[in-house]
């Protein structure tokens, strides 16, 4: 049995960069004082901008880039585990990618993961998203060690995606992270359900931290951060407003979970039939 206490920091990230860093500092502080050994930030925590293209024209290099640097001061001077969510990082095709760090409690970089499915999307009632116009996509899934277990990495609209969260966990994640910027329309429509559902398919702890608020230009993000356990349980849940949340993690439940519904292990190879085809 492994326990520890992980929260989730909730923000409303506008496009100002030291002001969203000094936000979520005094946030960090708090669930680290708190008794958190590890502290998941939300998808582009540090900078949203209204336009696609200045993530790349006001963007950093990964060795220069400021919430980097800041947040590696913070988990080594805290001693503790921090999730960076994400953020932009200059890519060579003048596009960032949005990339997800581990930090360890002596500052170190233990695992990266860029975000693979892009947020392409037009919602009814006139809201209109291209995520590809300005982020260059991921290729590789990544599940990475962490002291009481192992980790999978995804943001946001990979959450959509259920293969992907079944190959990490059959690949050994015994939590999943899942930061985000969710609209509030598709929030209120689907976060919840597809948060849960992720959780309850793979036997993870899913550790889900989001944005909310409104931003000067009108774009609104959700919120209701999340800590779920492997049954689906919602062990936490941040609401609306910023501040974060915190909750007891027992890697047992993950075994009790996965030995009473198994599923993970009953894959099997199935042929699509198609109508006039026989």
């Amino acid at each position: 049995m492994s326990q520890f206490k992980v929260a989730c920091i909730q923000n409303c990230a506008a496009n100002d960069i030291a002001h969203n860093l000094a936000e979520v500092e005094e946030l960090i502080r708090a669930a680290a004082g708190a008794g958190a050994q590890l502290i998941c930030l939300p998808e582009f925590y540090c900078l949203l901008e209204p336009s696609d293209g200045s993530y790349f024209e006001n963007g950093f290099e990964e060795s220069q880039h400021p919430a980097l640097q800041h947040a590696q001061l913070l988990a080594s001077e805290l001693k503790c585990w921090m999730s960076l969510g994400s953020i932009p990082v200059r890519h060579a095709t003048n596009k960032v990618h949005n990339r997800s760090y581990i930090i360890a409690p002596d500052g170190r970089i233990t695992a990266t993961y860029n975000k693979i499915h892009l947020f392409d999307v037009a919602i009814k009632d006139g809201q209109q998203y291209k995520e590809s116009t300005s982020v260059a996509a991921g290729s590789e899934a990544v599940v990475t060690q962490l002291p009481w277990g192992q980790l999978g990495l995804t943001i946001c609209y990979d959450v959509r995606f259920a293969y992907l969260y079944r190959e990490l966990a059959q690949a050994g994640a015994d939590f999943i992270s899942i930061p985000a910027a969710f609209t509030a329309k598709t929030g209120a429509a689907h976060w919840h359900t597809l948060v849960r559902a992720r959780a309850i398919e793979t036997g993870c702890y899913i550790f889900a931290a989001g944005q909310c608020g409104k931003r000067p230009w009108g774009r609104r993000t959700y919120g209701h951060s999340l800590i779920v356990d492997p049954w689906g349980t919602v062990l936490a849940d941040a609401g609306e407003d910023v501040g974060f949340i915190t909750a007891d993690i027992d890697t047992d439940q993950i075994v009790t979970a996965r030995t009473m519904i198994p599923a993970l292990t009953h894959d099997r190879e199935i042929v699509v039939a198609l109508e006039g085809e026989r």
